[in-house]
C-alpha cells in the first residue's frame, strides 16, 4: 500500500502553487521529471509535451496498464497590449466569467503580479448591475512597470492551504491526478508494466493524452482526474439529486460522462475492488465533462478505458475545495486494483 501523508501533501502543494496552462506546462513538467526519475525504467516527453514513463513489472504474462492524469490548468493568454501595463486577454479552458472580477493572477515565466480589473460598480449603469460583465470588457493590468508581452500565460495566484480534513487551492484539477500517478509510479505493483502519462492540453481538448496512447498501446487504461463535486444545499431547501458527487464518500467511478461510456469490466472490477478491501467509493452521476479517457479510448483501434477521479467543488474557478481522505482513499483503491489486474480482465465481454 502506498505512502500517504506530510510528504505526499507537501508534494500536491508544490505542484498546486506553480502555473501551468494549456499549452506551457513546463513548471509541472520540470517537478514531475524530477521525481519519477529514480523509480521509472524509462522516461521520455513526447513532441507535444507529454512526460512518458514505464516501469516494468516481474515475470510471465503482464498486463499492459496505462495511467494518465493531465498537468495543464485552466488559464489565460495575453492576446493585445493596450499600454500602461493593460492588456486584452482570452481564457484557457473553460472558465465562468463570473469568477474574474478582482481576482489576482501572475502572468508569464517571471510570475508578474496583476489583477483582473472592470468597471467600478460604483460606475455601472442600471442594465449593468443584472447582467454578467462580458470577457472582452474585463483586463489584465500589471501596472506600468509589469512586463509582459502577448502571447503570455497567467494563471490565478492562489497558493495551497491545509484547512483541517479540506484542501484549498486553484489546480486542484489535475494536480492532484499528476500526484497519485507519481505515487503510483514510486509503489508500481509487479504484475503490471505501468505506462505512465503526464499529458498535456487536456483542458482545450484531451490532445496530449491520445498521442500517449498511441505511444503506449497499452491493454488498458484508468484516467485519474479531478470532478466536480454539486454538492451543496439547493437555495430552495429541497433535495439535492443532481450532486454529481460528493465530498467525503471516497474516490469516485465513472460509469458514463460527456465523452466516454466507460468498460463495465473495469467499473466492475474497481467496485468490487473497493469493496473487498473496505475502501469507501461512489458513482460519478453521468452526464457533462469528461477526461482523458474519451481520447485514449478511441486511439489505434480501440482500447478499455474507466476513469476514477478525486471531487472538488467550485471547479475551474480561482480556488477548489477537496478532502484529504478522498484523495487518500483513491490512492489506495488504484494501488489496489494494479495489484489484482491480470490478463483474464479484459479476455471476455
Amino acid at each position: 500500500m502506498p505512502t500517504f501523508g506530510a510528504t505526499q501533501l507537501k508534494l500536491l502543494e508544490t505542484l498546486c502553487n506553480v502555473i501551468a496552462i494549456s499549452g506551457d506546462e513546463s513548471e509541472v513538467r520540470k517537478i514531475v521529471l524530477e521525481q519519477i526519475a529514480p523509480y521509472a525504467d524509462e522516461v521520455k516527453v513526447d513532441a507535444l509535451g507529454s512526460v512518458l514513463a514505464t516501469k516494468k513489472g516481474r515475470g510471465r504474462k503482464r498486463t499492459r496498464v496505462m495511467l494518465d492524469a493531465h498537468m495543464d490548468e485552466v488559464g489565460f493568454i495575453l492576446v493585445d497590449e493596450e499600454g500602461d501595463g493593460i492588456y486584452r486577454f482570452e481564457t484557457v479552458g473553460g472558465i465562468d466569467e463570473r469568477h474574474l472580477v478582482g481576482k489576482q493572477v501572475c502572468v508569464g515565466r517571471e510570475r508578474t503580479p496583476a489583477v483582473i480589473g472592470a468597471k467600478p460598480i460604483h460606475l455601472m449603469g442600471d442594465d449593468e448591475y443584472t447582467r454578467k460583465v462580458p470577457l472582452d470588457a474585463l483586463r489584465i493590468d500589471l501596472g506600468p512597470s509589469g512586463r509582459a508581452k502577448v502571447g503570455d500565460r497567467a494563471g490565478f495566484a492562489t497558493r495551497f492551504r491545509r484547512v483541517g480534513p479540506s484542501i484549498l487551492a486553484k489546480s486542484i484539477d489535475d494536480r492532484i491526478g499528476v500526484a497519485t500517478l507519481i505515487e503510483l509510479l514510486k509503489e508500481s505493483p509487479p504484475n503490471v508494466d505501468l505506462c505512465v502519462a503526464f499529458s498535456v492540453q487536456e483542458e482545450i481538448g484531451l490532445r496530449g493524452a491520445k498521442v500517449a496512447a498511441q505511444y503506449f498501446n497499452p491493454d488498458l487504461a484508468i484516467a485519474i482526474d479531478s470532478t466536480p463535486a454539486n454538492d451543496l444545499p439547493l437555495h430552495d431547501g429541497s433535495e439535492n439529486i443532481a450532486y454529481n458527487t460528493r465530498l467525503g464518500l471516497g474516490p469516485a467511478i465513472y460509469i458514463a460522462d460527456g465523452s466516454t461510456l466507460h468498460d463495465p469490466r473495469l467499473v466492475r472490477f474497481l467496485r468490487e475492488t473497493a469493496e473487498s478491501q473496505h475502501i469507501p467509493y461512489q458513482i460519478r452521476q453521468p452526464g457533462g465533462g469528461g477526461t482523458d479517457s474519451g481520447a485514449i479510448q478511441r486511439s489505434r483501434a480501440g482500447m478499455p478505458t474507466v476513469s476514477v477521479s478525486v471531487q472538488h467543488r467550485y471547479t475551474h474557478s480561482p480556488v477548489s475545495i477537496s478532502r484529504v481522505d478522498d484523495w487518500k482513499n483513491t490512492l489506495r483503491l488504484l494501488h489496489a486494483a494494479l495489484s489484482r489486474i491480470t490478463p483474464q480482465l479484459i479476455a471476455v465481454r
